[in-house]
């Protein structure tokens, strides 16, 4: 690199341009400074394109979704837009195209699809809500069961205990009882000479065993009254049915227990000394004993039900056995006291009841009290009449349900048919616009087809592929 000499004033150097700029003495110097500062402009417009297309690529995913958005809301308007065109077009050309006949079928079929899904609803929600009551069910048909089973073992190889057995068992049913009935607003019910006798049969059984009075009285009304309410209560044996598990425990068991304490208890004068003062009933004293016994019960529910709730009676708030017998029009006792003066009834009834009490322990009284046979043959009577009453429930009361919703089922099927046949529907047009519609093809029925031109259909083809010319 020549230098110049210091006697010459150095010449002034010429303008720097971008052909000479690499010459000069501080050419190499501030080519590098030229150089770092364009690289830092440079590496200042890098960053911006990242950022332009970091931006870009995002705005573009953007735009792509509001339009991906927008071609969505789009579609889902032409299709409501679509729905509605064709609810205009079916309710203003389907009843011009579609006979009246099938339209009435049409509304016919809808009624009994309506009609059989809410039946079906129904007998869904019953059977759900039935799922307790079948519980319950199984188990009175279990306890049922097995205390048949228990008493007849017990009877014939344990009878001392067959008073305990009816003691723990009344101490389950009654209070069940009284519990259910009053839930019912049946409470009325509980005070009946049947739960009055079995009360006074606890007390002899367990409190008084030595009274001769007390056992003479229970005996009467036990195979007396109670033991004839089977009959004329027709009482049931049907096991999974708690109420008429209950009803036949409270009227065959008491007759039950004071059979075997008379005929069959081992030694019975030990533990029920009055047994062994009444070796033989006298029949006018043991009527009159259980008589008094029976007025005592009249009069308590004269007093309570029939003078102190005598409004809640005649208003139907509650029921009693007397009102339930007197709006009985099948029954004979209802039938009577029909017929005599509405104030002589409830003295008729008592009266009656009295005179029906006194009937029914003749039987026991002459017969039964002195001959073990005879009373195992009354037991065994009244268990055979219940029995019969129970599979009169089974198969009588079930089968004829059965058969009650078997017919109603087809006489439904029976108006459907007859109205799908006069409402059938007709291949035939109605009018001559209907033949000039259905003649065509079954694109007729189409709003869109039936609007059109008849000059815009395609002529059919014929095996050539050409158009075949009309005739």
């Amino acid at each position: 690199m020549a230098i110049s000499p210091p006697s010459r004033p150095p010449s002034p150097s010429p303008p720097m341009s971008r052909t000479n700029s690499g010459t000069g003495v501080f050419s190499v110097p501030f080519e590098r400074f030229v150089r770092d500062e364009i690289s830092d402009w440079a590496s200042g417009f890098t960053l911006l394109d990242t950022m332009e297309t970091y931006f870009d690529s995002h705005l573009d995913l953007l735009q792509r979704q509001l339009a991906k958005t927008s071609d969505r809301l789009k579609s889902r308007a032409e299709a409501k837009i679509n729905d509605l065109k064709k609810d205009v077009l079916k309710d203003a050309n389907f009843n011009k195209f579609v006979p009246a006949s099938n339209l009435q079928l049409e509304r016919d079929l809808q009624k009994y699809k309506l009609k059989v899904s809410q039946r079906l609803l129904a007998i869904t929600q019953t059977w759900h809500t039935a799922k307790v009551i079948r519980t319950r069910e199984k188990v009175t048909f279990f306890m049922a069961v097995m205390s048949l089973l228990l008493t007849a073992l017990l009877f014939g190889m344990a009878p001392e205990w067959i008073h305990v057995v009816y003691t723990v068992q009344a101490a389950y049913y009654l209070p069940l009882r009284v519990y259910m009935y009053k839930k019912r607003a049946w409470h009325y019910f509980l005070f009946d000479l049947c739960y009055y006798a079995n009360v006074l049969d606890l007390i002899f059984i367990w409190a008084m065993p030595s009274s001769a009075a007390l056992f003479v009285a229970c005996y009467c009304l036990s195979l007396g009254s109670l033991a004839s309410a089977v009959i004329t209560w027709r009482n049931s044996l049907v096991f999974h049915d708690w109420d008429k598990v209950t009803s036949l425990f409270i009227h065959i068991y008491p007759p039950l227990v004071f059979s075997v304490i008379r005929h069959y208890y081992p030694d019975a004068h030990t533990r029920f000394p009055a047994v062994r003062d009444v070796p033989h009933l006298q029949p006018f004293k043991a009527l009159l004993l259980s008589s008094i016994i029976y007025l005592i019960w009249q009069l308590l529910y004269w007093k309570f039900v029939l003078i102190d709730r005598r409004v809640k009676v005649q208003s139907g708030q509650r029921i009693t056995s007397f009102t339930y017998m007197l709006n009985d029009k099948r029954g004979v006792i209802g039938r009577t006291l029909a017929k005599i003066p509405e104030q002589y009834r409830e003295v008729s009834f008592m009266f009656g009841q009295l005179l029906y009490s006194i009937v029914t322990e003749l039987p026991a009284v002459f017969v039964l009290y002195d001959s073990a046979f005879w009373s195992s043959a009354y037991i065994l009577f009244l268990f055979g009449v219940c029995t019969w009453n129970g599979g009169g429930f089974y198969i009588e009361v079930f089968g004829r349900k059965f058969e009650r919703e078997l017919e109603a089922l087809r006489k439904e099927l029976a108006e459907v048919n007859a109205r799908s046949e006069r409402s059938s529907p007709t291949l035939g047009p109605q009018s001559d616009d209907e033949a000039s519609t259905l003649a065509g093809s079954p694109k007729a029925l189409s709003p869109v087809v039936a609007a059109s031109d008849p000059q815009d259909h395609i002529p059919p083809l014929n095996g050539n592929g050409e158009a075949r010319k009309h005739l």
